[in-house]
């Protein structure tokens, strides 16, 4: 793939993950699965452990795997990491991510979020590693905040009383658990708070309306809102969100919290739709079908401020346009 062969040629880090035991979580996510291959490509004896529910779609998903990633079939809620053995680094990805997910089973959302999290923080502080990341998202900042640049000391309002909160409170849980065992114990963790990220290998199921619109127009089919399509938010490509995390594992400082997002890309969705169609698709249509019952999260606009992780050295390289272009490519590569 061109997008892991430009993080192999740009990244700084080689150094720093040479012959590094690296357990991931997530891995056959889009975030995990790609720090896995970018791992991989960079040929520098990583050694990465991947425990995964489904050892099968890890499988059909990576094909033939180099031989130095250990791949354990188990429910996270109850593996004992401490079979893994020696781990150097981690990067905790795995989380539930679907909308209707968090309304049909917040409960299963809130402990698999918050439990999976103090597991692993629990084993982080047992074996002395030497740096965690934690990926949150950049819900947990809820709403209030719109118009004015969102730092990471920030916060806005989630109603408890709202299943759909279900996901950025256990997040914004997660996120103070890692805070406290960072503080309480010395665990080097630091939270990469995540704006939506997309790029090659996204699965075309996703419904994040980055991904909705560009494989429309990959289509030629019209760009329907089932919303107003006033939430605006920054977005990131998966090289550069990568770049980012490795960038917080090695200069991050510990119990802080990081956004990660290319702040220029900065667009609300009905400007989205109708950016993708001005510059991809100019026969297709963009239209609205209000339905409030698709479990989207409320109206926000959170215009996240990156000079935290771009005072550790990072700098975005994937432009909006660059980011439509990658994707629409992609969704006509796998048809």
């Amino acid at each position: 793939m061109n997008d892991i062969q430009t993080f192999v040629h740009s990244t700084p880090f080689r150094e720093a993950l040479r012959n590094k035991y690296i357990l991931i979580t997530g891995a056959t996510g889009l975030i995990g699965s790609t720090i896995i291959r970018c791992l991989c490509a960079l040929n520098e004896r990583i050694h990465i452990i991947a425990p995964v529910r489904n050892k099968q779609k890890f499988d059909t998903l990576f094909g033939i795997v180099d031989n130095r990633v250990q791949v354990i079939e188990c429910e996270l809620e109850f593996f004992d990491f401490s079979q893994v053995g020696k781990v150097d680094y981690i990067f905790h990805c795995a989380a539930p991510t679907a909308s209707s997910f968090f309304v049909n089973h917040p409960v299963e959302t809130v402990n698999s979020i918050f439990g999976i999290t103090e597991r692993i923080l629990q084993f982080a502080r047992q074996q002395n590693i030497e740096s965690m990341v934690y990926l949150s998202s950049l819900e947990v900042y809820g709403s209030g905040l719109d118009d004015v640049i969102v730092t990471e000391k920030m916060q806005g309002y989630w109603d408890p009383q709202d299943v759909r909160s279900s996901y950025p409170i256990a997040k914004r849980a997660a996120e103070n658990l890692c805070h406290l065992y960072s503080k309480e114990y010395n665990v080097p963790v630091k939270i990469a708070r995540l704006t939506q990220t997309t790029g090659a290998g996204i699965d075309p199921k996703d419904n994040r309306v980055i991904n909705q619109f560009s494989c429309l127009a990959a289509n030629q089919q019209d760009i329907i809102l089932h919303s107003t399509g006033e939430s605006a938010r920054p977005y990131c490509y998966t090289i550069d969100c990568i770049n980012a995390l490795l960038s917080i594992l090695i200069k991050g400082k510990n119990g802080e919290a990081y956004n990660v997002a290319n702040k220029e890309t900065y667009i609300s969705a009905r400007h989205l739709a109708e950016f993708i169609r001005d510059h991809f698709a100019p026969e297709i249509e963009v239209k609205l079908d209000i339905d409030p019952y698709k479990g989207y999260a409320p109206a926000s606009k959170l215009n996240l401020s990156t000079q935290k992780v771009e005072d550790l050295g990072w700098k975005p390289q994937y432009d909006l346009h660059t980011i439509i272009k990658q994707l629409i490519a992609y969704y006509h590569e796998i048809g």
